[in-house]
């Protein structure tokens, strides 16, 4: 078994788009009108294009809103990526005007940092040391 598809809830699925295509260095797999403006549209790594899919969601259900909040006022992220780098990649991204509610932190073997996605929701940037 292994991991297919996962999603984010995004207020605006083109800004979403562009944030992470342009931004965060994804490419765009799937663009498919659902009816209406929302589409299904996910994204995929240029490492791993056959790999797993992010669903970039319509935040359009009643549920979606106050769950967003909740977990951006307690600060917890809606997804984690992992990066060779975070304070690298913290360092190209805050280049890009990206607004990070949390700076590169090292916990034992493990660097993490947080950003802001701009449609919504927190998203960790992660990096465990090797293990040996």
């Amino acid at each position: 078994m292994r991991i297919h598809l996962t999603h984010v809830f995004v207020d605006d699925q083109d800004k979403a788009l562009r944030f992470y295509t342009d931004v965060l260095g994804f490419v765009k797999k799937h663009d498919v009108p659902l009816g209406g403006t929302d589409r299904w549209l996910t994204v995929v790594s240029p490492e791993d294009p056959d790999g797993t899919e992010l669903l970039l969601e319509p935040s359009g259900h009643r549920a979606v809103g106050p769950y967003k909040t909740a977990l951006v006022e307690d600060g917890i992220p809606a997804a984690s990526f992992a990066v060779d780098d975070v304070h690298a990649e913290f360092a190209r991204l805050r280049g890009l005007g990206v607004r990070f509610a949390q700076e590169p932190v090292e916990t034992g073997p493990v660097t993490t940092a947080v950003l802001d996605d701009t449609c919504g929701n927190l998203i960790q940037l992660v990096r465990a040391a090797a293990q040996g």
